[in-house]
């Protein structure tokens, strides 16, 4: 396995993890100044100003757009939220692709307001993202199914490992070969799952990650969203498991993500960009 030391090049920065308390463009310029590699903004972030610009920002500062956060929840009450659910990331999928994006990536939705049928919510995933797929093919954005941890199920994704995804992707798109359905693998959403380290090398089998996202489940979460852990700061071996991640055949970008109310978004956004490439380099 490659050491990450002196390669922040293969680093890259969800833009969640500074707050969203910035524009874009300003983030873009801090994340390039602390020498990483990648950026993964958000929807509303380029929604909020003019893609193409921000494409251009982007590239004249030789960063690669490691994925583009985040589709529209796919599960409806009705069929006509479905549909708009439908437009919604097809429209998104055209920002990315005004991005570069390496990938879309799809946090599917839980079940819709006061339904009890988790299945029916996983057959309106299923369906929607074989919908998607050929905007995805069209556009040259390939779509990242990214499984949550089971405590989403209800109102985040019902899309909870990644072997449920990997069998997801199979069904929707038996052959892969355009490349245009795989997984995005966050250690906080499967670092506890049993059959992880398998699933990782089914994945990579099938040519089918797409990312790789980074943070630490800390012993005392207090906030099931809102307080990951800085690498380092948990109890996730995250160095073994980017090995895994690597064996497979995913050599691409570390891309990290942290959602932190109480503590990371509370500081400076050039000290959590620093504690990142520290981090990154000494304990991914």
């Amino acid at each position: 396995m490659e050491t990450l030391q002196g390669r922040l090049d293969r680093c890259s920065i969800n833009t969640a993890t500074l707050g969203h308390r910035e524009p874009l463009g300003v983030t873009i310029d801090r994340i390039a100044r602390a020498g990483f590699g990648g950026i993964a903004p958000w929807r509303h972030e380029v929604e909020a100003g003019d893609a193409r610009q921000l494409a251009k920002q982007i590239q004249a500062h030789g960063l690669t757009v490691t994925g583009y956060c985040r589709s529209t929840y796919l599960p409806a009450a009705t069929r006509r939220e479905f549909e708009a659910n439908i437009a919604s990331n097809k429209a998104a999928l055209n920002d990315a692709a005004e991005l570069n994006a390496r990938c879309f990536v799809m946090v599917v939705g839980g079940m819709p307001e006061g339904s009890r049928d988790l299945d029916a919510a996983r057959a309106q995933v299923s369906e929607g993202v074989a919908e998607l797929l050929e905007t995805a093919r069209r556009v040259g954005v390939p779509l990242a199914l990214e499984p949550l941890h089971p405590m989403y199920a209800a109102n985040r994704s019902v899309l909870n490992t990644i072997a449920q995804a990997l069998e997801m992707c199979e069904r929707i798109d038996p052959q892969g070969a355009s490349g245009a359905l795989g997984v995005a693998i966050d250690i906080y959403h499967c670092w506890w799952d049993p059959h992880l380290l398998q699933s990782i090398g089914a994945a990579g089998k099938a040519r089918r990650i797409l990312a790789y996202h980074v943070s630490d489940w800390l012993r005392e979460t207090s906030d099931m969203l809102l307080d990951r852990g800085m690498m380092g700061d948990g109890v996730v071996d995250l160095r073994a498991l980017r090995g895994c991640v690597e064996a497979a055949g995913f050599k691409e970008h570390v891309e990290v993500e942290i959602f932190s109310a109480r503590n990371w978004w509370r500081r400076d956004p050039d000290e959590v960009l620093l504690t990142c490439a520290r981090r990154l380099q000494d304990v991914c």
